[in-house]
């Protein structure tokens, strides 16, 4: 019988913490965070890191497990994640990171295709020199619908997207996948239908409440502990926009605009990323957390 795995997914602010804090606690599960950014140690309030308080409500995995000085892959948190899918009682995903939800859910062949150095060495010069857009654009000739998810200055996984090209021939996006069938686990997958307004009225809110909560005071202390803008980690939304702010080249308020404005802007790139997934049943926006958590326990109960 296929282990069964809830997971709670959607773009960022449209209220996943909420739900899956008390759907754990009367299912007495754990929460697994899948967040590529909430992995990192130091970065809570630019990550909407569940709160102390919250994370005590039921227990949270996978939450501050690596250095900000460090990088972390999609392969990395896959094989953290499916120990704790294999031996937990009820494990719980929560988080908007597509990436990690493919990981852990359909084996990627691309995360068995190896590394370059001299590859990722020619784009990062390229980027060096003419921009990220440069990059970005010879992602589009090559793979139209990876360029189309990934940002541009998403510089890691826009090279790791042509690097994985140029070793294999075949675009990220084309990268052969297993049957579902082939799959250990079972997922019962969720996601609110949040509307557009309401979503962007939401990451303005939260953008707000982080500036209020001490983001600039985070990314100062970050770029202390010798972080800096090139590290993957300093690529998150927030991050990166605070540090123009630090050196002087931007105010506060253009610096948080262009916070609001790239949240946005990823929010929707979420929900196009959740939406082409099949698996994932949609909650009406309108309707109660009680009356989702009632659906969710049934499903996952019911289905044997």
């Amino acid at each position: 019988m296929k282990k069964k795995i809830i997971g709670i997914v959607g773009p960022t602010a449209s209220g996943k913490t909420a739900l899956s804090l008390p759907l754990a606690r009367k299912l007495s599960g754990q929460i697994l965070c899948m967040d590529s950014m909430q992995v990192y140690t130091h970065m809570d309030i630019g990550t909407a890191k569940p709160t102390k308080e919250e994370q005590a409500i039921v227990p949270h995995r996978l939450l501050d497990i690596v250095s900000p000085l460090d990088n972390f892959t999609v392969s990395q948190y896959a094989a953290w994640a499916k120990p704790l899918m294999d031996t937990l009682p009820c494990p719980i995903l929560v988080g908007g990171t597509g990436l990690y939800l493919q990981a852990v859910s359909q084996s990627m062949a691309f995360g068995q295709v190896g590394s370059d150095d001299a590859i990722r060495e020619k784009y990062h010069a390229l980027a060096e020199a003419e921009g990220n857009r440069a990059v970005h654009r010879i992602l589009e000739q090559i793979d139209p619908q990876s360029a189309a998810r990934l940002h541009e200055n998403d510089l890691r996984r826009v090279i790791r997207a042509i690097e994985v090209y140029e070793l294999t021939g075949i675009p990220l996006s084309q990268q052969p996948q297993p049957s579902q069938e082939d799959e250990p686990y079972r997922f019962f997958l969720y996601a609110y239908d949040i509307p557009r307004p309401i979503m962007y009225d939401r990451c303005d809110k939260r953008v707000d409440q982080m500036i209020r909560d001490g983001l600039v005071d985070e990314v100062k202390n970050l770029l202390s502990m010798g972080v800096t803008e090139e590290h993957p980690s300093m690529q998150g939304l927030g991050y990166k926009e605070i540090i123009p702010y630090i050196k002087g080249n931007l105010s506060l308020e253009e610096a948080v605009s262009l916070i609001k404005l790239r949240t946005r802007h990823f929010a929707k790139r979420q929900m196009t990323w959740f939406r082409r997934d099949q698996r994932i049943q949609w909650l009406p926006w309108e309707e109660t957390p009680d009356t989702h958590i009632a659906r969710i326990i049934n499903d996952y109960q019911s289905e044997d």
